[in-house]
């Protein structure tokens, strides 16, 4: 078997011949392996069966501050504390209510995905394939709009929220529009709903103001035969049947201090594909 032939029976509850698997690590966590290991190209040598184009444009540095960097919605990130992969938004550009009924997201840098999807094609070899949108819907609102300040705003002006999802939810699928046009396997989309007990923002606001826009991303991609993953980190339990019902093929991050992997494998053996990181 390929590695992609082995992922793609995983996906559908086939037995491979072995385990696939991809090994990942954050840039901290990845300089730590090398310094162990003493090899600069490390990676090389963990086979992983898997390879992702993301269409997210990578961050550039803000100009005079170390350790600063801006995005492509041109929220910064401050780099400088403990958290050096991700960090801490450096000021809030949604953080008064009004401002978000005119808020519009800036477009998709179409030839950069384009760019993108074109290098992952050209280079996957026999491995499976997806473009990952990361911060596509209730992450990239909180950068936007501050975490506390969006929980408020989901209960004291929903509409406001709405009209902000359902402006995000059309770029996310305008990306995944360009992207399905390749030949990848799936579209992972990156959203982090979940705390170490129980969701952010609680099953029923998820089910009311999220759902519906990732119903539409995920139907985006199945309408191309093409499969559906989701990252989120934290404890989904309230809705993972649900996600499942709108499509979703396989579910990253499978936390085992949250989930019994033996219990959860056992109870959607032949509905979802756990990918445990």
């Amino acid at each position: 078997m390929t590695n992609r032939e082995r992922v793609i029976s995983a996906i559908e509850h086939r037995q491979p011949d072995k385990v696939p698997h991809n090994v990942v690590f954050t840039g901290e966590m990845l300089e730590k392996m090398i310094r162990h290991t003493g090899n600069d190209e490390y990676m090389k040598t963990v086979n992983n069966h898997i390879v992702k184009g993301s269409a997210r444009k990578p961050q550039i540095p803000v100009e005079g501050k170390a350790e600063y960097f801006k995005d492509e919605f041109d929220v910064v990130w401050n780099k400088s504390g403990a958290d050096k992969d991700i960090g801490v938004v450096d000021e809030y550009i949604l953080a008064d209510l009004e401002m978000i009924y005119e808020y519009d997201p800036p477009p998709v840098d179409e030839d950069y995905v384009h760019e993108q999807c074109k290098r992952l094609v050209e280079t996957k070899g026999t491995d499976f394939s997806y473009v990952s949108i990361g911060f596509t819907l209730f992450e990239r609102a909180w950068s936007l709009c501050g975490m506390e300040n969006l929980l408020g705003f989901m209960l004291t002006d929903p509409e406001a929220v709405m009209k902000l999802f359902a402006k995000l939810t059309e770029r996310n699928i305008r990306q995944a529009e360009i992207a399905l046009q390749y030949d990848i396997d799936g579209i992972l989309f990156g959203d982090d709903w979940g705390q170490q007990r129980g969701m952010i923002m609680g099953p029923p606001l998820w089910r009311k103001m999220i759902k519906p826009h990732i119903f539409e991303m995920y139907k985006t991609v199945k309408d191309k035969g093409k499969y559906v993953l989701q990252h989120s980190c934290g404890d989904l339990r309230e809705i993972v049947d649900e996600l499942i019902d709108i499509g979703l093929d396989v579910y990253q991050t499978f936390q085992p201090e949250i989930y019994d992997l033996r219990e959860y494998k056992e109870k959607f053996r032949s509905k979802l594909t756990i990918w445990a990181l």
